[in-house]
This record gives structure tokens, sequence and C-alpha cells, in this order.
């Protein structure tokens, strides 16, 4: 793995083709993407848990994807970011399964528990395509990191077939710089989250103990590829990251750690939606610290580190 070459393609907002991934499909590099993506599925070590099933065969996986991904839902989304969300909607597509197992997760139904339809590459590019049609701003891959392989196949064929929509990468910042190379040029904007920055905490509530150090890298590696975010005339984000940090009970040092991180190590012109929307879900129940909502002032002290930071872009949903 450590052998593959990657094209890298950098561009800069007024002069570029847009969305970004039309000049690597009409390079061909596209095509070479998902080639090479596909080819991990044999012993998949795509994800940090570097499990090594053979998800061609639909082998169990710590994801629970095998060689096809499967969708919950999909359909304009009002509920996103108001940069996303515009007055047409985010054109979200919401994958099941995930790497990670996030014991408060309020989707566990579809992240743990496999809800949702097996759909293979022309399926998901017809999704893509009926979004473009009913007018959504962008498309938005919501837990995608799993699925990078069958999101780059389908793409191949929506491209082909007049898909002109940004793409957005809504992950949980669990993801390898493998896979964040494979889509170099591919994505527009990253939406990760950027949850727990202490080991101990991570392995506790996310069942990952190396989600700090994977998170960290993921950001620098997002960074790297499309710079912090940048608007079109009407405020629709057009490129860049956006990172989200979900405030939780009593934790107060992960909002510090995590705003010190960005500030510091990625840039103080980060764009950050701090998120109070906390509520026990799933298998909270079983970890008393965490199983209450969070409180005003706990969200206040978070902003309030957030800025002595030096971040100073905030948006809201």
């Amino acid at each position: 793995m450590a052998a593959c070459q990657f094209n890298v393609h950098v561009i800069l907002l007024g002069r570029m083709i847009y969305p970004s991934y039309l000049e690597l499909y009409d390079r061909g590099v596209l095509q070479e993407r998902s080639r090479l993506a596909l080819d991990q599925l044999r012993e998949c070590r795509l994800c940090p848990r570097q499990c090594g099933s053979d998800r061609n065969s639909d082998r169990s996986s710590i994801c629970g994807t095998g060689r096809y991904a499967r969708v919950s839902s999909y359909g304009p989304h009002h509920g996103e970011e108001d940069c996303l969300s515009g007055r047409r909607g985010s054109g979200t597509v919401f994958f099941s399964g995930c790497s990670l197992r996030c014991v408060f997760c309020q989707n566990s139904s579809i992240s743990q528990g496999g809800e949702g339809e097996e759909v293979g590459p022309d399926s998901l590019a017809g999704m893509m395509l009926e979004l473009q049609e009913r007018g959504c701003h962008n498309i938005n891959l919501v837990t995608p990191s799993h699925v990078v392989p069958q999101i780059l196949e389908a793409l191949l064929t929506a491209a082909g077939q007049g898909l002109r929509l940004p793409l957005v990468y809504n992950s949980g910042g669990y993801d390898s710089d493998f896979e964040l190379r494979l889509l170099d040029g591919v994505i527009d904007i990253y939406m990760p989250d950027l949850k727990f920055m202490e080991s101990q905490a991570a392995r506790r509530y996310l069942k990952a103990a190396d989600y700090p150090d994977v998170a960290k890298s993921a950001l620098k590696e997002m960074h790297r590829q499309v710079g912090a975010l940048e608007f079109d005339a009407d405020g629709l984000a057009r490129r860049g990251v956006l990172v989200r940090h979900l405030v939780m009970p009593g934790r107060l040092a992960d909002a510090q750690a995590a705003m010190t991180f960005l500030a510091k190590e990625v840039s103080p012109d980060t764009y950050v939606n701090l998120l109070a929307q906390y509520r026990p879900s799933w298998k909270s129940g079983d970890y008393r610290e965490i199983d209450r909502p969070i409180r005003a002032n706990e969200f206040d002290q978070a902003l309030q580190a957030a800025r002595k930071t030096g971040l100073h872009r905030f948006v809201s949903r």
C-alpha cells in the first residue's frame, strides 16, 4: 500500500474546473482512483481499523458493510449548516454502518443496526443525479469513511451522466490518510467531527483509542487538500474544511484541546460549529457521567474556550 502513487491535484477557487472531481474524471484519474480503492476490498485496510476482511465476498467487517454500500435514506436536508442547506437543501445520502462505536450515537439503528438497503454503483449514482435534479446545492455524503470505494465507483457513472454538484464529505473524523489521498481532488468540502482528544476517553466512548491521533492527522490532510472554507456570492460553501465538535457533559477539556489543536496546528481561520444538541442515546445509560444533556453554562464555556485559542470563524445550523 505504501508504494501506491497518487496524482495530487491542487485547485484554486476562481480558476478551477468546478466541482473539482470533473477534471480528474476528464483526465482519467478518477477511474484509476476507483480501481485502486476497489482493489482494497479484497483485504480491507481502508479505515484505521485495518480489519483485513474480504469485503468482496461480503465477509463480516467492523463497519458491517461488504462489497456494496447500504443507504438508509437520501433527500434534500434543511437541517445542516446554513452554508450547506441554503434555500433548496443539502442533498444528503445517509450510509449505513460505521467504523466507530460511539456509545452515545443518535443514529445507532443505522450506524450499528445496519438499517438500510444495499445499493450498487448505478443506484447510488442515480441518487446523486436525482438530488441534483431536485435542486440541492451539493451532494452530502454522511458517514462515508467505510464506503470510499463504492462512492468513487458511483461517482464515475454520475459524473459521466452530468453530475455537477460539489461533494461534501461528512465524516466522524476517523479517516485514514490512505483513503483521504484517494479523495484528493475529488472532495470539495470536508465536514469532519472532532470528538475526543484523549485516548482513554476515545477508548471508553468510541471504542477506538487511536481516535485522537487519527483525527488530528485527518484534519491536517483535509486542510492541506482544500484549505479554509470559501463561499460563493450567495453565501454557500464551495470549498474547504468545516469542523464540528459536539459539546459533551463534563468534557470541557476535550473542547479546549480540540479548539487549541485547530487554532495552532491546522489554521486559526478554520470554520467551526460547536454543537449543543447532545442528548443521551443508545448506550449512554451505561455511562453515568454522560447520561444527561449538557447544561447551558457548559456550552458557553466551550465557546469561550474556543475563542480564547484564536479561532474566530463560527457557523451554526
